[in-house]
């Protein structure tokens, strides 16, 4: 493990070596491999689903973890979409943020730089290792990835087809992608701060706190995702159907799905929308004693407030600062919800769905953050870069601008 850790260091400086022209091909190759694997990455995962199934009757595993399992040939067809839009798009790192004068021949200037080492935990969705691996090669990141037990087969596919695609570019650190099996190596891994730069755990709330909770690594994610939706008293009666089923049950399982809704007093058709919910399968749950719970399921909270002040105020309390959306034609209404609303999204008169890196035109992401001092919302290839300062001088000294001698200038050019 050690070993590994070190030569992933390494293959850091290799991977910021390598034109955007290599990383493209690599990741090209990664889109054509992903293609001509199809029928043994699925039949990979038709074996984890096969022994997920035996987990989730013995209670090991979640029906939302089971769901999220599942890899069809749509799929892998928007996963190699993915690959093409992140190659489309121009890598943020190594890019002039600002310039500024300091003083004649003393220039400053703020430059965008890979993060490093980014180690990526996550349970079951066997797709993140292509999506971060992705983002992590055109970024000049280097990835160390870890899924779990439940699609170990789905995941040795995919990073088998990884390895092998990369292996044909010339120049490519093999290191610069790794993938560790065990518990035993996830607890290592959270103790080499000396070789890691950043966690990012997706997964269930308690995976995600066990994570924060041990290690001195900075960790970006989110731990839950309590989404909310406001249907304000004028918002109208077919849109909010639309939008609410859709943010319930079009995907269940996903962390931006809607967990509570909450209703103005004063909207005039609030039994005819919760109606239409039970027919389409959703399960109703009024004022529930706990508003901390993600269901991730067809399961849905539901409470009437007096007010917008009230709504928010609820939302701040018991959401997770993931995506919370309000329903309404009043504008007023809109942009106070928008800007008080503590959240990393926050959307108006659309499904909380939304909140994904792919529907951002990221590409991909390597999930969604919740932090307020690191990246935040789904992060994509700008969320995995950091920034430097350089200085290109002519032999200047401190000592000559504390004296008087000089004076700096500080204009930005």
């Amino acid at each position: 493990m050690l070993e590994m850790f070190k030569k992933a260091k390494e293959a850091k400086t290799k991977l910021k070596e390598l034109s955007e022209m290599k990383k493209d091909e690599a990741l090209m190759n990664i889109a054509f491999g992903i293609q001509n694997n199809a029928k043994k990455i699925i039949d990979a995962n038709n074996q984890d689903l096969k022994n997920a199934k035996k987990l989730l009757e013995e209670g090991e595993i979640t029906k939302a973890i089971y769901d999220r399992l599942k890899l069809d040939e749509r799929k892998l067809a928007i996963m190699i979409k993915g690959i093409h839009d992140i190659i489309r798009l121009k890598s943020p790192t190594d890019k002039v943020e600002w310039r500024r004068e300091l003083d004649s021949d003393l220039i400053l200037e703020k430059i965008s730089s890979p993060i490093g080492v980014i180690g990526v935990i996550f349970e079951a969705r066997p797709d993140v290792i292509v999506q971060i691996t992705s983002l992590t090669i055109k970024t000049s990141n280097v990835v160390i990835l870890k899924g779990g037990r439940e699609a170990q087969n789905t995941n040795k596919a995919f990073f088998d087809t990884i390895i092998s695609s990369i292996k044909n570019v010339e120049g490519f650190p093999l290191e610069a992608v790794n993938l560790i099996h065990t518990r035993e190596d996830v607890a290592n891994m959270l103790k080499m701060n000396e070789y890691i730069d950043l966690i990012i755990p997706r997964g269930s709330n308690s995976l995600v706190k066990y994570i924060q909770e041990n290690t001195k690594i900075p960790v970006l994610g989110h731990a839950s995702g309590i989404c909310h939706i406001f249907v304000d008293e004028s918002a109208k009666k077919d849109e909010v159907k639309n939008i609410v089923l859709d943010s319930k049950a079009q995907y269940p399982s996903a962390c931006n799905s809607v967990e509570t809704l909450l209703i103005h007093k004063n909207y005039p058709h609030k039994d005819d929308l919760i109606q239409f919910l039970k027919e389409n399968g959703i399960e109703i749950v009024e004022n529930p004693k706990n508003y901390e719970t993600e269901y991730s399921d067809k399961i849905l909270s539901v409470k009437i407030v007096d007010s917008l002040e009230d709504a928010i105020n609820h939302i701040n309390k018991y959401g997770s600062n993931h995506t919370d959306a309000i329903l309404t034609e009043n504008k007023k209404n809109a942009e106070e919800f928008l800007s008080s609303v503590d959240s990393a999204n926050v959307f108006h008169n659309v499904s909380t769905r939304f909140s994904d890196g792919f529907r951002y035109g990221f590409g991909a992401e390597v999930g969604i953050s919740t932090n307020k001092t690191l990246a935040r919302g789904p992060v994509g290839m700008d969320g995995l870069c950091t920034y430097k300062y350089i200085i290109r001088g002519k032999n200047q000294i401190v000592a000559d601008y504390v004296s008087g001698q000089k004076k700096f200038t500080h204009k930005n050019i």
